[in-house]
C-alpha cells in the first residue's frame, strides 16, 4: 500500500510540475510585431485528405495574420504523422485556396512531432536567412511549442488559432490534459532524446 501511495504522490507531483511549467512558459522571446515568417504547426487531415477543422482553424488564422502584414510568408510544417496524408501539403492547399500566393507558401513535409516541426522549420528559415517567426497552433499546444522553440536561435511569438465554437471548452480541457502529459514527457526525456535529421 505504501508503494502505491508513494507512486501516486510522485505522479501527482510530476503532473503538477508540468502544469506549473506550462503556466509560466513565456509566449514569446521578442517584442517584435512583424516577423520573417508565420509557422503553422501540423495537425492531421481527415481520412479523405481534406483539412480537418483544426487544420482549417490554424491555416485560416495564419491567412488572417498574413493579411494583417504580420509576415510575408507561411511555413506549413507536418508530415504524414497520423495517416497517409502529408499535413503540410493539405494546409498549403488550404492556404492557397484562401488567397495566399504559392510563392509565399513553404511546405515542410517531414516533421512527425512538434520537436521536428521546430527543427525542420528552423532549417528552412536558416536556408533563406530568416530569423523570426510567429507560430500558430491551438492554445493548449502553445506552451509546449514555446518550450521547444526556446531551444532554437529564432525570435518567436506564439499565436493561438481561435476556438472552433462555444462548445470548444470541453475539447480545450481534454487537449490541455493531453498536452500536460506531453509536456511532462518533454521535460523528463524528449528534449534530450528527440531530434530531427539535417
Amino acid at each position: 500500500m505504501r508503494a502505491i501511495l508513494t507512486a501516486s504522490a510522485l505522479c501527482i507531483t510530476l503532473l503538477a510540475w508540468a502544469a506549473i511549467v506550462r503556466l509560466l512558459e513565456p509566449k514569446s522571446n521578442t517584442s517584435r510585431t512583424r516577423f520573417d515568417a508565420i509557422i503553422v504547426l501540423g495537425s492531421p487531415a481527415d481520412s479523405d485528405g481534406n483539412p480537418s477543422p483544426y487544420q482549417m482553424a490554424r491555416v485560416t488564422e495564419a491567412v488572417h495574420e498574413y493579411e494583417r502584414g504580420v509576415a510575408p510568408r507561411l511555413i506549413l510544417t507536418g508530415g504524414a504523422a497520423h495517416n497517409r496524408f502529408v499535413e503540410a501539403a493539405v494546409m498549403a492547399r488550404t492556404a492557397h485556396a484562401q488567397g495566399i500566393p504559392e510563392s509565399a507558401l513553404f511546405v515542410e513535409p517531414r516533421a512527425l512531432d512538434t520537436i521536428q516541426n521546430a527543427c525542420y522549420s528552423e532549417q528552412i528559415m536558416n536556408a533563406h536567412g530568416w530569423h523570426s517567426a510567429e507560430v500558430i497552433s491551438e492554445a493548449p499546444h502553445l506552451p509546449r511549442a514555446a518550450m521547444i522553440f526556446s531551444r532554437t536561435p529564432l525570435e518567436w511569438r506564439m499565436h493561438p488559432a481561435p476556438p472552433l465554437s462555444p462548445d470548444e471548452a470541453a475539447y480545450e480541457t481534454s487537449h490541455a490534459s493531453v498536452e500536460t502529459l506531453k509536456t511532462l514527457r518533454y521535460l523528463l526525456w524528449a528534449r534530450w532524446t528527440d531530434h530531427c535529421e539535417p
